[in-house]
């Protein structure tokens, strides 16, 4: 196989591929400027330090992936995914700059940051789906995968990037300049669609058919392995994946740092996210052991995460965390797409970001509940519990479907395949029909 086909960013010989990320690169770098901004305006401004003000503001951004489900997989699947995209991302450009005016005219009050983290949730719920399933129409099948994780590589990069220019503009101006700034990002993206040259249809297949939520979920059924893996997913979404609640209330309630000191803790997890991004474009295909083992390390570097006696310890903890976490997702996301047909992946993909993200409204309260009550550290230890919880899922496939059989050997587990399923393992399975 040549380099070019097996490169770790192989994706980007596509004209197009390198047209969006130029323009998605920018926009994420804002985005994640107005989260830092955001989660610290609430925590230290707008509230006494409270956590629980912070999971309801991330209950109300992601719980609209939940409730417009029936919605934001149609739309994914029928409608014509450029201009969706154009759409969402016009609409989230527009709230923040709604939201950088009211800050920066002294006006905005904690209700507002709740509308609009509503609002924003509302737009991304039809927009996640769909930016998800554009990049088939980007590039070639052998490169999906790929795709997919320099996606999450360059979403990723920006979380790390873009915190701590946050951190440092919080505390030279203001969180308003910020939320302006993440406005003006989205001409970046706005830009780059604009400029595709996209030949082949951009929804796939389903505007022939009458297309029903219900499909999605039947087609779900219909398969073990995304079953599980989509627990996986709900599991670690929901209890786990709550980093905004977990480092701010740490960075405040523990080591009592600043705005400053807050962004380089952002930026420390998104550097274990561009790692474990570029860790899973290498590979040419995801395994749903890797799945398994991921989620382990997960479980375990929360639990050492919530050990950590000094600001430092804590930081360079955070970084396992950040590849556990994002070697997890982006490779369950891989395997989605790879594994589901085409006429189906819209909605499959919008069930999955639904689980994923949906559950931060059940989560994210309880998360910043225990985190107000009981302490932060205690709050990662929800976000531990998870990870083991997702192993034990994870297990139950493995040894039910992959045949896969644990024995001691002087105290130490270890874990072996039937050698058919094993061979059979080492290629993602080809895509189901739903009858």
């Amino acid at each position: 196989m040549s380099d070019k086909a097996s490169g770790t960013f192989r994706a980007f010989s596509n004209r197009n591929y390198r047209i969006w990320q130029a323009g998605a690169a920018v926009s994420n770098i804002g985005t994640w400027m107005q989260r830092t901004a955001q989660d610290w305006i609430v925590l230290t401004e707008l509230s006494h330090h409270n956590a629980t003000a912070v999971g309801i503001v991330m209950g109300l951004q992601f719980g609209p992936q939940l409730v417009l489900l029936p919605f934001t997989g149609f739309a994914a699947d029928r409608c014509n995914r450029r201009t969706l995209l154009f759409v969402t991302q016009s609409v989230m450009g527009l709230l923040a700059l709604g939201l950088s005016v009211l800050t920066l005219t002294g006006l905005v009050q904690l209700w507002h940051v709740y509308v609009f983290a509503l609002l924003l949730g509302c737009a991304a719920a039809f927009d996640a789906p769909v930016r998800q399933t554009f990049v088939g129409d980007l590039v070639e099948k052998a490169d999906l995968a790929n795709a997919v994780a320099l996606n999450s590589t360059s979403f990723n990069a920006a979380r790390m990037i873009g915190p701590a220019i946050a951190g440092a503009l919080i505390a030279a101006v203001g969180s308003g300049w910020v939320f302006l700034i993440n406005a003006a990002s989205y001409v970046a993206v706005l830009t780059s669609i604009a400029a595709l040259r996209i030949d082949r249809p951009a929804a796939v297949g389903a505007k022939r058919e009458r297309v029903r939520l219900a499909d999605g979920f039947r087609y779900i059924r219909q398969r073990p392995d995304l079953m599980h893996v989509l627990l996986m997913m709900f599991l670690i979404g929901t209890f786990g994946i709550n980093f905004p609640i977990f480092i701010s209330t740490m960075a405040v309630g523990v080591f009592h740092v600043g705005a400053g000191q807050f962004g380089a803790l952002t930026s420390m997890m998104a550097a274990g996210s561009v790692t474990g991004a570029l860790l899973a474009a290498r590979r040419e295909r995801p395994r749903i052991r890797l799945l398994f083992v991921a989620v382990a390390i997960f479980g375990a570097t929360c639990a050492l995460a919530a050990l950590m006696p000094d600001y430092w310890l804590f930081a360079a903890s955070l970084v396992p965390i950040g590849i556990a976490a994002q070697t997890f997702t982006t490779s369950t996301n891989g395997w989605i797409q790879l594994t589901t047909e085409a006429s189906m992946r819209g909605r499959v993909m919008a069930i999955f970001l639904a689980l994923a993200l949906g559950g931060t409204p059940i989560g994210a309260p309880i998360v910043g509940w225990v985190a107000d009550t009981f302490g932060p550290r205690w709050g990662l230890g929800v976000g531990a519990a998870s990870g083991f919880a997702a192993v034990l899922v994870a297990a139950h496939y493995l040894m039910r479907h992959r045949r896969l059989h644990m024995s001691f050997d002087r105290w130490r587990p270890r874990f072996t395949f039937d050698a058919a399923v094993a061979a059979s393992d080492a290629s993602v399975p080809a895509p189901h029909a739903v009858e």
